[in-house]
């Protein structure tokens, strides 16, 4: 089980409202909306395929999959963030110790964690995956491209009303970087502090190979969109 006051160390929010022990606002996320993520992981799996979404949070992704027409378990360890799903069948846990009866077609790990830096917490999200995934089934993993890699501070982008903004990128231990995210309505403020480490292509594959994976293709051409299959 992942020890929560480290994490709390490594990770923290600030802004109004309540927070994940990963710094995420439960208010900023029910704002975000998905872009463009729904229909890579629609055109990768058969239509009307069970899909199980580890860390659905708000339901940014959970909606637009579900009018897809596929069927979303969403999972999150936060009660806040899956108060604001409906249309899904939700389950409150932390995803390294999920351990439900059934088996997906599809098995969605999105929204960079598998990225974390603690190598530990990485092995046992993939290896949740890999329980999960039905016989034939496929396991989907959005992984950090060149572009995160490359941030720096002071960069900006704009969308949908929300500006965000690099606060801070520097070293952690491990070969790991410190990111803090600045957040902006005309409203409201938010900023998410938390610790990631980038992975090679070897290394990503070499840990999908410890969970009991193997990389069945890149899905993007930034290669951030992954297809996994039980190895």
């Amino acid at each position: 089980m992942t020890d929560t006051p480290q994490r709390t160390l490594l990770h923290h929010g600030t802004g109004p409202g309540a927070f994940t022990p990963d710094g995420c606002s439960v208010e900023l996320y029910t704002r975000l909306l998905a872009n463009g993520e729904p229909e890579i992981v629609a055109g990768a799996v058969p239509p009307g395929a069970t899909l199980l979404e580890l860390g659905a949070g708000a339901g940014r992704m959970t909606r637009p999959l579900l009018a897809h027409g596929l069927r979303v378990t969403a999972v999150d360890e936060s009660p806040e963030m899956l108060a604001r799903i409906d249309g899904a069948p939700a389950v409150c846990a932390a995803i390294e110790d999920l351990a439900l009866d059934t088996r997906f077609d599809v098995v969605l790990l999105a929204s960079f964690l598998v990225n974390t830096a603690d190598e530990t917490l990485r092995g046992a999200l993939l290896r949740t995956c890999a329980r999960h995934t039905a016989p034939g089934g496929c396991v989907l993993v959005q992984r950090e491209g060149q572009w995160q890699r490359d941030l720096a501070p002071g960069t900006e982008w704009h969308r949908d009303g929300l500006t965000v903004r690099v606060a801070l990128r520097e070293p952690a231990a491990g070969g790991a970087r410190r990111t803090r995210l600045e957040y902006a309505y005309r409203d409201a403020a938010w900023s998410q502090t938390f610790v990631s480490h980038h992975l090679t292509e070897p290394q990503f594959e070499e840990a999908l190979a410890g969970a009991g994976l193997a990389l069945d293709r890149y899905l993007t051409e930034d290669r951030t969109w992954v297809r996994a299959v039980p190895a």
